[in-house]
């Protein structure tokens, strides 16, 4: 199995494919390989790196690269499907239909940039790890998440927002 640390998307890396993204897998992340999958599209297109329209790679093409099951590529690309992302075309491959809304890429970067610099850097001198951070920044972002909905549901008492 093709691993990588990070489910980042490779893009344009392959010249036989027709599709700006590789997937890369992490054996090591518990998440089931066809829902890394799904994720890698999903954080390609709020980061701007498919378009609508796009061709994601065929099933053999990621079977080949991956050494995975094609029923695991298949379930991925229906699970898309399903969510009205991407849309399967016999003899031709799956597009991407739908992009949701995302900022600028612009923006995107400057509160990228803004990130690494102050809380990324403060968390590492603190002394976590890599998945110290991915923990501490996953439980954040749960509970800002959750106090969001307690803001603006006025049925949610505030004492019930527990991350």
């Amino acid at each position: 199995m093709k691993t990588d640390k990070q489910q980042s998307p490779t893009i344009g890396s392959d010249s036989r494919s027709r599709s700006p993204i590789e997937f890369r897998l992490d054996g090591k992340s518990g998440v089931p390989t066809y829902l890394q999958l799904v994720h890698q599209v999903e954080h390609a297109l709020r980061l701007g790196y498919l378009q609508l329209g796009d061709q994601l790679p065929r099933v053999k093409d990621v079977v080949g690269s991956l050494s995975i099951n094609p029923n695991t590529v298949i379930k991925a690309y229906a699970d898309l499907e399903g969510k009205g992302i991407a849309v399967g075309r016999p003899g031709q491959g799956t597009f991407i239909i739908s992009v949701p809304e995302t900022i600028a890429m612009a923006q995107l970067n400057t509160l990228r940039r803004s990130l690494k610099r102050s809380w990324l850097r403060a968390a590492k001198e603190a002394g976590l790890d890599e998945n110290a951070i991915v923990a501490l920044f996953m439980r954040t972002l749960g509970e800002f998440m959750a106090e969001q909905v307690a803001s603006t549901d006025p049925d949610v008492d505030q004492g019930e927002v527990v991350a």
